[in-house]
């Protein structure tokens, strides 16, 4: 047997015939599998909290109470454990060192803040709201007011009442 030759009119009304249909798929969004000109989607860029390390670090007077009727006897109670301070240190990338949830080590923890205007103290791995993180529900540079994120660690731990030792650091 012998092959078949096409001929040359024919191959080029084929090619026609292709590059027809591919124009009619112009309106048509294909998937790129390579080198395409759009960029990823970016991280939501982060939004800085209201307040500073510098201003959580310090001695602190420290206690916590579930019922809001109980926050005034809460925070002087709390002054009251200035005698044996909770110790807010500075960390070394610029974070406040405190405890985690039932952790016995403290560890480097950000202030972070939200979108909608809330500010937490956390790991820096998480966004902020995390389930590690405290919110910050009061601060007025004298007395601090943080819950859990978690619920589970919220009900344990209710509100911590941080209220500053003497003179600021």
């Amino acid at each position: 047997m012998r092959p078949t030759r096409t001929s040359p009119p024919l191959i080029a009304a084929a090619v026609a015939a292709a590059a027809l249909a591919l124009q009619a798929c112009s309106g048509v969004s294909l998937p790129s599998f390579g080198g395409g000109s759009t960029p990823p989607p970016s991280a939501p860029a982060e939004v800085p909290s209201r307040y500073s390390a510098e201003e959580i670090v310090g001695r602190w007077g420290f206690t916590s109470y579930h019922n809001e009727s109980d926050r005034a006897r809460t925070v002087t109670a709390a002054r009251g454990q200035c005698r044996q301070p909770y110790v807010i240190g500075r960390g070394s990338g610029g974070g406040v060192m405190m405890h985690l949830a039932d952790q016995r080590q403290q560890s480097e923890l950000k202030l972070k803040g939200s979108a909608d205007g809330k500010n937490y103290i956390g790991p820096a791995s998480e966004p902020a709201g995390g389930p590690q993180d405290r919110e910050i529900i009061s601060f007025d540079g004298r007395v601090l007011v943080t819950r859990y994120v978690d619920p589970d660690a919220g009900n344990r731990y209710g509100n911590m009442v941080y209220v500053r030792c003497g003179a600021r650091a």
